[in-house]
């Protein structure tokens, strides 16, 4: 039977990222001792207050549709989140649409904004989901690539070098994953410069924004000329623990947002009552908990640090945000592939592959703080451990002067 051409333009390297966190969570399964560090959910419980008022909502007979762009109050609620954390002073609840979480919000608005024959300018590494969002439009992505050298910050003029007369926008993530890399005010004032000279859209995902250890957010909508060309993505999952509730939001133009109306009219048709009553609580009344869950991993990011620091192997690049940490494994000779595969097969502990997330992220690792500090300090021993008997494996295979092996 035929398929589609969509189905080839999201597929490949993307979805299959995850083939080494799936192996480890068979492991899990079978009672081996894993520790899984392959993905971005955070180990911590949805606070009480947020899931309790979701029960009394199922009691209250919140389970019928709700309206298609989110519930006055929660966009209010929103627009207001937004608004705290450096969005544009006049941000409205007309300019929210509630989505089924960020990646759904990316989704909807790579819809409604990219066509084919568009190009989309993306700094690499990046999410692994960016690929799909902008093909599944007919969209080309142009890929940026940063530096590991300068910390995989993002450079104003190589974007700009990337610009044709075909680039509709610039997608970036910061705080950044993988990296946890945030962008500086300079850095944001050149992109924005960018996006008014070429007529761009400016796209980004700040699903971290609550999860900063060094600095403060910004948010570029506030900057002059671009709330009519900024739409923001973010999410209550990483801050609020609430991964599989699935409660996003797209914060963009007016006309944006009625746009996405329409699309979820086709598609989700809205957000569950339940939930969104949950998450009027969490934005309306921040439980206590959130800022015990910031300061938690922060003190893991500085436990890697500390576990890592006497490797001469592997080095870790210090986070700003988020709940990732990037891993320097180029020392050992291996691809970052073979790395995690084999740190995974012998040692037990699974991280993804720098790769995934991009060429510029070749021999690194990604690992994620979202276990006990204890059970960090293991990994991170075996790591050390696998990284020094691969380093000393690869020496010894080295071709001497005269073609013999040292």
């Amino acid at each position: 039977m035929h398929y589609s051409s969509l189905t080839q333009r999201i597929a490949g390297k993307g979805a299959s990222a995850w083939n080494i966190h799936f192996r480890a969570r068979e492991r899990l399964a079978r009672g081996d001792d894993v520790i899984l560090l392959s993905v971005g959910d955070p180990d911590f419980e949805t606070p009480a207050p947020i899931v309790e008022t979701a029960i009394a909502s199922l009691r209250g007979g919140a389970t019928h549709y709700a309206e298609v762009q989110g519930k006055p109050l929660l966009r209010e609620a929103i627009a207001r989140h937004h608004r705290e954390r450096g969005g544009h002073a006049e941000t409205d609840a007309e300019q929210i649409m509630v989505t089924a979480g960020a990646q759904c919000g990316l989704y909807a608005t790579a819809q409604c904004l990219l066509e084919t024959g568009d190009e989309v300018i993306v700094p690499e590494p990046a999410y692994v989901t960016y690929d799909a969002v902008i093909r599944a439009t007919g969209a080309e992505p142009v890929w940026v690539p940063l530096a590991a050298e300068a910390d995989f910050q993002p450079e104003a003029e190589r974007l700009a070098a990337a610009i044709t007369p075909r680039t509709r926008a610039i997608l970036l993530n910061s705080p950044h994953n993988p990296t946890g890399q945030c962008l500086s005010p300079a850095t944001w004032e050149a992109i924005a410069a960018l996006c008014r000279t070429h007529d761009l859209w400016l796209i980004v995902d700040a699903v971290y924004a609550d999860l900063i250890f060094d600095g403060e957010h910004r948010s570029p909508d506030a900057l002059p000329g671009m709330r009519e060309r900024t739409v923001i993505v973010s999410s209550l999952s990483k801050s609020h623990a609430m991964t599989g509730w699935r409660l996003g939001w797209v914060v963009g133009p007016t006309a944006l947002a009625a746009h996405l109306v329409n699309l979820a009219l086709c598609m989700l048709y809205g957000s569950p009552g339940f939930i969104q009553d949950a998450a009027i609580a969490a934005l309306r009344e921040p439980p206590a908990v959130l800022d015990n869950m910031l300061d938690t991993y922060r003190q893991r990011r500085d436990t890697v640090l500390d576990a890592l620091a006497d490797s001469d192997v592997v080095t870790a690049l210090s986070p700003a945000a988020g709940m990732f940490m990037m891993v320097d494994i180029r020392a050992t000779g291996l691809s970052a592939e073979a790395f995690a595969d084999h740190l995974l097969d012998a040692y037990g502990v699974s991280v993804l592959a720098g790769d995934a997330f991009g060429a510029s992220a070749a021999g690194f690792v990604r690992l994620s703080l979202t276990v006990e500090a204890s059970r960090l300090q293991e990994a991170c021993r075996r790591l050390t451990h696998c990284a020094a008997a691969l380093q000393a494996r690869h020496a010894i295979a080295q071709p001497r002067p005269g073609g013999m092996t040292s």
